[in-house]
């Protein structure tokens, strides 16, 4: 597929997962002539620091690509002139105050991709945490323990490609929360632990 200028997408698998990153913790900034893309990572997570890496590696061959030390960050960063052109949800201001779309060559990628997506966008903007409920039965309350994967972002585009998303690879989920997505059923966190894998 043709992005600009003649030039295509070399790796639409770590596309698929670079543009979840993007979507949850990156943005674009410009100096003169080129820009730069910056994805902010939780410095406790060095997995994931080396996944954003390594993608960006994947996603442009010759790229280098720095990490800037920030309270409680380390922000991988890479410049190039084309990146607006891979991530047309660039523009002013924050994600979640503007509508975004999807360019038809990323609704491409994102159908024949979603896994890579997902794992992008949990690792930027998802938990997977330990929660409980309580029921009666044969009239004693016993308390019940459980994983849950969880999605918060304030962009409802971004939550409904999410959405999208796990619906491509079979996890059932809920809208738990005004900017929430949840999966909460034993199958799905299942699923959704060997696609997206855990945070390291």
């Amino acid at each position: 597929m043709s992005l600009c200028e003649g030039h295509d997408l070399p790796d639409p698998v770590a596309y698929a997962a670079l543009l979840g990153f993007y979507l949850g913790d990156g943005c674009l900034s410009r100096n003169r002539h080129t820009w730069s893309l910056r994805v902010s990572c939780d410095r406790t997570y060095p997995g994931i620091i080396g996944d954003v890496t390594d993608l960006i590696k994947q996603v442009r061959r010759d790229a280098s690509v720095q990490h800037v030390p920030g309270p409680g960050v380390v922000v991988v960063q890479s410049w190039w002139k084309h990146w607006p052109c891979l991530f047309p949800q660039h523009g002013p201001g924050r994600k979640h105050e503007r509508t975004l779309k999807m360019a038809p060559w990323q609704e491409a990628v994102l159908r024949a991709h979603p896994g890579p997506f997902l794992r992008g966008l949990f690792h930027s903007d998802g938990c997977r945490s330990a929660n409980w409920t309580s029921r009666v039965v044969a009239g004693e309350r016993k308390r019940y323990d459980y994983p849950r994967w969880q999605f918060v972002n304030a962009s409802p585009e971004i939550r409904a490609w999410c959405c999208e998303a796990l619906d491509r690879v079979g996890v059932p989920w809920r809208v738990s929360g005004p900017r929430t997505v949840s999966v909460s059923t034993r199958s799905g966190v299942a699923v959704l632990d060997e696609v997206v894998g855990l945070k390291s």
